[in-house]
């Protein structure tokens, strides 16, 4: 085994390491929302049944719930492993784990056909220790999975191209139309792959009978399923889509604080200043400009997915693209320069200053944000029947429900995990006496909400006057709700 192929083993373990700190964290991290609704889905597919084509969420008072989703394979695995091991967070945090380690050597050998040994070592160390990958590569998602697949088969179309073998062309095929099911944004990843055919073909790409049934393959199961999940959501009450409504340009302080993010806590300062420099010194080569124009998609997207890109995980995909291109620029530098200990004493330093700012980065992301919505769950689910329907005033973070093993609404219910606070009494009034008339038993507050009860106070009196205060502590406050009389 040669000193690069030990030292990349050495960066898979200690990568992988660094993802399993904290991997039975409740689901009260920066991003619980998310991950509780994917857990959600996860719990309802083993205990209502494994419906594989009808995912279900919490959230949709009493009705069945179902959900225009992503391909649901990552929850469905978690609910066969919850039949063996019981309901654990780890089950579900360590499928991003595995699909990360899984794509680590891939990575590899990718930036090294591309870039050579040098910027290879140093590309997988940026991508392992990114602090916005190493907090997705443990969390329930399906950014981690769906990311990892694409570069799998980003690295088998590029052999393929190379050496025209039918099984690493069905490789990438299976590989990436299973990427773009878990996540239809990284459909992205085309740019790369358009390059690699042009760069060879030129337009005789289009007479090639293996792209299109390369083209099938990927891209007809994707259409399939995101056409009924698209049917599920249009049928069912919440009539929710996933990831519905983030086509949408915003104005240029939207950008820039995507650009201000992106550049310092999700990649580091460092990350960002040899990836910039990388964009101009990048090694040449018939390859060179796969991450070019990887990274010129990346770009439209995060432009015109304006509101999606809200979240930071969408940007996810600029950690391998800054990571190859730093890569690039460190083998650069270290061509530069003359002395052997000079090129050891730059490696140390740009290594440790790298790690303390993932470091620092990489912590706020762990701490807690919704402990309160979880105590508040837990107490609902000693409290409550187990056919209660909670109203959850929750800023439309599932993870009350998650915990509380309970259905119900968000509050205000009618588009309350974008539409933010109620606009006067009278719609906070309106909105909870619907509710009631649907059966709801149950309403709860928490930090983030206990001020609707001053603010509003026409609401807060007519409170009094149909529920009973069950239990209030500092995080929470649950009430009983008098029935309705029809």
């Amino acid at each position: 085994m040669t000193p690069t192929a030990k030292l990349a083993i050495t960066l898979l373990v200690f990568a992988v390491t660094a993802r399993l700190i904290l991997i039975d964290q409740p689901y009260i991290d920066r991003w619980s929302w998310r991950q509780s609704d994917v857990a959600t889905i996860a719990r309802n597919f083993e205990e209502n049944g494994f419906h594989f084509t009808c995912p279900q969420i919490n959230w949709a008072g009493d009705a069945p719930g179902y959900v225009g989703t992503e391909f649901p394979i990552l929850p469905f695995l978690a609910a066969i492993c919850y039949k063996f091991a019981g309901v654990h967070e780890w089950i579900g945090r360590s499928q991003a784990v595995i699909f990360f380690a899984a794509s680590l050597p891939f990575f590899f050998l990718l930036v090294r056909e591309i870039s050579g040994d040098t910027a290879a070592i140093w590309a997988t160390f940026f991508y392992s220790f990114a602090p916005l990958n190493v907090f997705a590569g443990r969390s329930f998602m399906p950014d981690v999975p769906s990311l990892s697949l694409a570069l799998i088969g980003l690295y088998f179309f590029l052999r393929w191209i190379d050496s025209e073998k039918s099984t690493s062309l069905f490789a990438a095929a299976i590989v990436i139309s299973l990427a773009l099911l878990i996540k239809l944004p990284n459909a992205i990843i085309a740019a790369p792959f358009l390059f690699l055919v042009w760069q060879k073909w030129r337009w005789n790409f289009l007479r090639r009978p293996s792209l299109w049934l390369f083209a099938a393959i990927t891209i007809l199961p994707s259409t399939a399923w995101y056409w009924h999940a698209h049917q599920i959501a249009e049928k069912f009450y919440p009539h929710h889509f996933f990831g519905a409504g983030g086509i949408q340009i915003e104005n240029l302080s939207w950008y820039w604080r995507i650009v201000r993010l992106t550049g310092i806590s999700s990649l580091t300062p460092v990350l960002s200043i040899l990836a910039t420099l990388g964009l101009f010194v990048a090694p040449g080569g018939e390859y060179r400009r796969v991450f070019h124009w990887w990274l010129a998609a990346m770009i439209l997207f995060v432009i015109v997915v304006g509101y999606g890109n809200r979240h930071q995980w969408y940007q996810l995909p600029l950690v391998p693209i800054a990571a190859a291109f730093a890569g690039a620029a460190c083998a650069f530098v270290g061509s530069k320069i003359p002395s052997r200990v000079a090129i050891v004493t730059f490696s140390i330093l740009l290594a440790s200053s790298f790690s303390v700012l993932a470091c620092l980065y990489v912590q706020p992301l762990y701490r807690s944000s919704s402990a309160e919505l979880r105590n508040a769950g837990l107490e609902l689910r000693k409290l409550t029947a187990p056919d209660a329907l909670i109203i959850a005033a929750d800023n439309g973070d599932p993870t009350i429900f998650y915990y509380a093993e309970r259905r119900g609404w968000h509050f205000l219910e009618k588009d309350g995990i974008y539409q933010g606070d109620p606009s006067d009494n009278r719609q906070l009034i309106v909105d909870f006496e619907e509710l009631r008339g649907r059966g709801a038993t149950h309403l709860v507050f928490t930090t983030n909400t206990f001020w609707w009860l001053e603010y509003y106070s026409e609401f807060a009196r007519h409170l009094v006057e149909n529920a009973t205060l069950l239990r209030a502590t500092p995080q929470f406050k649950i009430y009983s709700l008098t029935a309705t009389t029809r």
